[in-house]
């Protein structure tokens, strides 16, 4: 009972950080403040009323359009809203089922930890932002990337396991602050690689370095292995959208387009590794040992 209330309890919670980012990434690009003023439509900039802003509802009680001008909303608010949601549902679901399995003293000792899972939780959190504002303006921020990188060192050299079930400061091991590093060093390095080298073939620009810095984050927090694991989802993913685009006619392409020409230049990299990074942070160890067991490590 307690593990079902607690996590109906983290998925509202999801939703609300989710319509919050939604005002983040609506307002955020365009250099608006994401405190002032109160939530309003963008295109005629009514106040909202309070029942317009319930998560999800509200989206679906007005269809996604504006009440008063009509203006379509868009899909990305139920979407981001849900994804927060889901994934903080997921994190809450084992971290309560891991307090349920305690039996023992030395169980109840050792607990796993709730900054655990608030991290886990935030850390998605920011995921799902970085690949919306990827897919809606081929921008990641350094201003994220960055101090979530130094962030993720951070947290797993000062503590054991910060992505894992314990979260306890131990002594600074320099020889996982090596490890750690060359971990981060060679995700960029990845992503560097097939840019210089599309670069070369092409004369042209394929990956942006936000990219690369992204990476870098992913393997501070994930280690090497989760950030390959993402790169693999992200770019299977990714070719696979990019499949779809050029069996199906988007109705935002141009008369007179190459279809296969933008699915290669406009397809945002950064939003099918942050899809993959969440879900290699919720399920990445589980998919490995799959892997390895398959592969008969």
């Amino acid at each position: 009972m307690v593990r079902a209330l607690g996590t109906l309890f983290a998925a509202l919670a999801g939703l609300a950080f989710g319509s919050f980012l939604n005002v983040c990434l609506s307002r955020w690009p365009e250099g608006e403040s994401v405190v002032k003023p109160r939530s309003h439509c963008r295109s005629c900039a009514r106040t909202l009323a309070w029942w317009e802003n319930v998560p999800v509802v509200s989206w679906l009680a007005l269809r996604g359009r504006c009440r008063t001008c009509g203006a379509w909303i868009g899909w990305r608010y139920p979407i981001v809203e849900l994804a927060v949601g889901a994934t903080w549902s997921i994190v809450a679901w084992r971290y309560l089922g891991q307090f349920a399995s305690l039996s023992t003293y030395a169980d109840i000792k050792h607990p796993p930890s709730l900054a655990t899972a608030a991290i886990l939780m935030a850390f998605d959190w920011v995921l799902i932002g970085l690949a919306v504002l990827d897919a809606e303006h081929l921008w990641i921020p350094d201003v994220v990337t960055l101090p979530g990188a130094v962030l993720g060192l951070l947290s797993d050299v000062l503590y054991e396991g910060s992505m894992g079930s314990s979260f306890v400061l131990n002594r600074i091991d320099w020889r996982v602050v090596g490890e750690r590093l060359l971990g981060i060093l060679a995700a960029a390095a990845l992503i560097l690689l097939i840019r210089w080298l599309y670069w070369l073939f092409r004369r042209r620009e394929g990956i942006g370095l936000g990219d690369a810095k992204l990476m870098a984050m992913l393997a501070a927090w994930l280690g090497l292995p989760g950030a390959l694991l993402s790169f693999g989802l992200g770019v299977t993913l990714g070719a696979f959208v990019a499949v779809i685009l050029l069996i199906v006619p988007s109705k935002g392409n141009q008369p007179g387009d190459n279809p296969q020409s933008w699915a290669l230049t406009r397809l945002p990299l950064g939003t099918f590794l942050c899809i993959g990074g969440v879900v290699t942070s919720l399920w990445g160890q589980r998919i490995i040992n799959a892997y390895l067991h398959w592969a008969g490590f």
